[in-house]
């Protein structure tokens, strides 16, 4: 099993109070603090995915529980109108994000906001987020790091300019989040609310001129 980096950051410190509060006898705190380092290994796991073959196949940004498919305003799209598919994380899902398909990022861009429950569906428009921007063959994707109540950091690992292939990890979100992915408004969505899916290899839809059989949405674990 492979761990984000960011990791070692709470579990290094988690641990040595850990030891620490044993040598001393303190034995119940001790386990507290312990029982917390190793749920943080937990967190911050960070396993292979193998994405679809399918041509114009589009991935999963997250790990989660799709709660939210509805077109909406979004300027980079024709018209001005995508399709959004949001996915709450809660802290027991891995939280590394992944690209949707191949692409080169066209911008990233952090917007500060409050850190309200990302159970709710507001916490899209009010949260600290963090939006990427991907040019694909088939026009521009969209993917949103939206910030929760306890999730305190978010972490994109792109710039203007940088190459992705689908499935690559891009960033995660701390301790409970949500992910947004904006698609073209005639792509054909294979999610709906209550499906739960897997960052970078569970299909949540197909590009629009591709010669998809329409393959179902992926449940591998």
């Amino acid at each position: 099993m492979h761990f984000a980096r960011t990791v070692w950051r709470f579990f290094l410190p988690l641990l040595a109070i850990s030891i620490l509060l044993f040598i001393i006898g303190w034995w119940t705190a001790g386990a507290v603090f312990i029982f917390g380092a190793f749920f943080i290994l937990f967190f911050f796991r960070d396993p292979e995915r193998i994405p679809p073959s399918e041509k114009g196949a589009l991935v999963s940004p997250a790990d989660g529980r799709v709660d939210v498919v509805e077109e909406v305003e979004h300027s980079p799209f024709p018209g001005g109108r995508a399709v959004k598919v949001g996915i709450f994380l809660s802290i027991f899902d891995v939280h590394i994000n992944r690209a949707p398909a191949d692409g080169r990022v066209m911008e990233t861009s952090h917007r500060s906001g409050s850190f309200m429950s990302a159970m709710r569906k507001k916490s899209s428009e009010t949260n600290e987020s963090n939006l990427i921007v991907f040019e694909t063959p088939q026009g521009a994707i969209c993917v949103r790091q939206i910030a929760g109540l306890i999730a305190r950091r978010i972490i994109c690992n792109l710039k203007k300019g940088d190459h992705v292939q689908r499935g690559d990890r891009i960033g995660l979100i701390c301790f409970g989040s949500r992910t947004e992915a904006f698609l073209p408004s005639n792509a054909l969505i294979k999610v709906k609310p209550g499906m739960r899916v897997k960052g970078g290899s569970s299909i949540i839809a197909f590009l629009p001129n591709t010669d998809s059989d329409g393959a179902s949405l992926s449940h591998e674990e």
